[in-house]
């Protein structure tokens, strides 16, 4: 798990029309901070101010900062925003756990023992902890800890801290961090500044970085406060912010801490510049763009492509006081689709769910809904060198092998990609051949409807939260309903929503999973046979296979980047021969919309997005600003 300091920008790269909130907080935080964390050696020469999956680190010990930032980048001024979960309201301040609807930004609250390095695919660099030694053996890693760590109250932050914080998170958080720290056997407190975790089992090479990457807990705080409820009182942490104030459903801001014990770190220095630090929330998308153009609040991520199109044509943008910009993003895309429940009876069968993707005219929707502005998603390693191509590799045989029996043979060959229709929103070829796979499935027509051998009807929901995400779907609808399926849309609010996804309450959904440069236990979250049967797990589709949890097996255990490659090539081939979504697109860009008042590096981290913690306030572009 990344640390609240690698987390901020990283997540920001929804490809999708709509924010998406399945799962908020785990996308947040779990995510964020496993999700993004790097794998680590097996072992360690020593004690080091940094780890590294399979290379050496690109910053010496005395490095003075990280190269995409500012070290002279001025403090002060508010940067004021609409945040990237998809929420429409909070009532939590608690992140870390399955209750509740958490708030934007609570990771500003938290340090963790090491963050991670924006411009390497897997680095990461001491912040609480000034050094950390892996075992040969890799089953344990040693941190010393930094003694000047302080709280926000000022009480220092201890190893007691850190083995707190850990008992915590795996008996009272997020059903998520059970799994991601399932094989992490214990925290022990060898001296007051220095922590020690064990590990169990072959799989530990993720582990050092997933410990290393959560958020610190003050003990002395949660002894008295209940950590398993929710609570809008704001919590205590040791990170570069406090919350300042909040109205519920309406807003939430940080104050940027004077005192903060760490402003001066490497990891630090020209980071975290905004005084102020405030998340917007909003209804609908609609007045959130127009509250931007009135100049409400400062910066946008648009993620409606028809509106980055076309509502953006302003006097405030054509005479500079609006700019919109697009920042590149390296990282790999992710997975977005629709995701298909494969616990439902009717989504069991895999000719069923192939014929719901030949259904889906991805032509005709870029062109006429996305202004041809995304590319189809195929892989779930999108936009990276790690997803199939061609046929397997000598590499990926040897893995691919010993399941033959159990694998479809187009694992062995190209892998799959989605149809290529003729842009005509209903393309008749695709079709029949959905057709034909859902006679082969045992459906018959009664009427105009498609039932099963039993006279049940093909009737399946397409669960959404947001309404921009209904000109997506109600073509898509019109297509399965050609083909004599019962389909229709149900859009309930978040709270509901989130409700029905931990419950795995339907049919179909539309999710995006982030996929890290070096994957690792966040596989396990995803497409795990015991995630699938994880109350509010990631698993939405409902995978359990075998093969896909060997194959998951062997990314974590891959100990160079060719074996990593040969891994999830090979477990590529196998998900996407398993039809268990209906791939949809993605840009691998920023869209930002943001009022000319802030100053930026020259140089952009690769792999964030930077807008949080390497950006400005620009007191003289904000004084012509006003002068305008």
């Amino acid at each position: 798990m990344t640390s609240r300091a690698s987390c901020l920008p990283c997540h920001h790269r929804e490809a999708a029309e709509a924010r998406l909130p399945p799962l908020a907080r785990l996308v947040a935080v779990l995510v964020l901070v496993m999700g993004l964390a790097p794998a680590v050696m097996a072992a360690t020469s020593g004690p080091r101010h940094g780890l590294s999956a399979f290379g050496d680190l690109k910053y010496p010990a005395d490095f003075k900062h990280f190269s995409y930032v500012n070290p002279d980048a001025p403090k002060g001024g508010r940067l004021s925003m609409i945040g990237t979960s998809g929420l429409n309201t909070f009532d939590s301040f608690n992140a870390f756990i399955l209750k509740g609807d958490a708030a934007e930004g609570l990771t500003l609250l938290f340090d963790s023992l090491m963050v991670r390095a924006a411009d390497e695919p897997d680095a990461m660099y001491g912040l609480v902890a000034r050094t950390a030694e892996v075992a040969a053996d890799g089953k344990s890693v040693v941190f010393k800890l930094r003694p000047e760590a302080r709280f926000s109250d000022g009480t220092p932050v201890t190893a007691e801290d850190v083995a707190f914080t850990f008992a915590t998170l795996k008996e009272k958080g997020h059903p998520g961090f059970r799994l991601v720290l399932a094989d992490v056997v214990a925290a022990d407190v060898l001296d007051a500044h220095t922590v020690r975790y064990r590990f169990q089992g072959t799989l530990t090479r993720d582990l050092p970085l997933t410990v290393a990457g959560l958020p610190i807990f003050s003990k002395a705080y949660y002894t008295k406060i209940d950590f398993a409820q929710t609570s809008l009182v704001p919590p205590l942490g040791s990170g570069p912010y406090t919350i300042a104030s909040h109205g519920q459903g309406a807003f939430i801001q940080y104050k940027r801490r004077t005192d903060y014990w760490a402003r001066d770190l490497p990891v630090n220095r020209g980071r975290f510049n905004f005084d102020e630090i405030r998340y917007e929330y909003y209804r609908d998308r609609t007045a959130e763009l127009q509250a931007l153009k009135a100049g409400t609040y400062d910066l946008r991520e648009e993620f409606t492509s028809r509106d980055w199109a076309l509502a953006y044509d302003l006097p405030q943008i054509r005479d500079g006081r609006l700019v919109k910009l697009t920042l590149p993003d390296e990282s790999p895309s992710g997975a977005q689709g629709f995701f298909l429940n494969m616990r439902r009876p009717a989504l069991k069968d895999v000719r069923v769910r192939k014929a719901l993707d030949l259904a889906f005219d991805f032509e005709w929707t870029n062109k006429n809904l996305f202004y041809s502005l995304y590319r189809r998603t195929w892989s779930f390693f999108q936009n990276s060198d790690m997803m199939a191509s061609g046929k397997p590799s000598a590499e990926e045989l040897a893995l691919l092998e010993p399941f033959r029996a159990q694998l479809p043979p187009e694992v062995f060959g190209e892998p799959y990609r989605p149809p290529v229709t003729n842009g005509s929103g209903q393309d008749r070829s695709k079709l029949r051949e959905a057709a034909k796979l859902l006679a082969a499935a045992g459906y018959t027509y009664r009427g105009n409807r498609l039932v099963d051998s039993k006279g049940q009807v093909l009737r399946l929901e397409i669960l959404l939260f947001s309404p921009s995400f209904e000109r997506v779907v109600t073509p898509y609808i019109r297509n399965l309903r050609a083909l004599g399926i019962d389909a229709f849309l149900r859009r309930v609010d978040t709270a509901q929503y989130q409700r029905r996804l931990k419950s795995f309450d339907f049919d179909i959904t539309v999710q995006r999973y982030v996929m890290r440069l070096t994957p690792g236990n966040e596989l396990d979250t995803y497409l795990s046979s015991r995630a699938a049967g994880m109350s509010g797990s990631r698993n939405l589709a409902g995978l359990a296979s075998p093969v896909v949890d060997a194959l998951i097996k062997k990314v974590i255990e891959a100990r160079n980047r060719p074996q990593l490659l040969a891994a999830t090539r090979a477990l590529d081939r196998v998900l996407r021969a398993q039809h268990i979504w209906v791939p949809h697109w993605y840009k691998a860009a920023h869209n930002i919309a943001h009022w000319n008042k802030f100053g930026r590096p020259s140089e952009k981290p690769r792999f964030a997005r930077g807008v949080v913690d390497t950006w400005w306030y620009d007191a003289a572009k904000a004084q012509a600003l006003r002068a305008k």
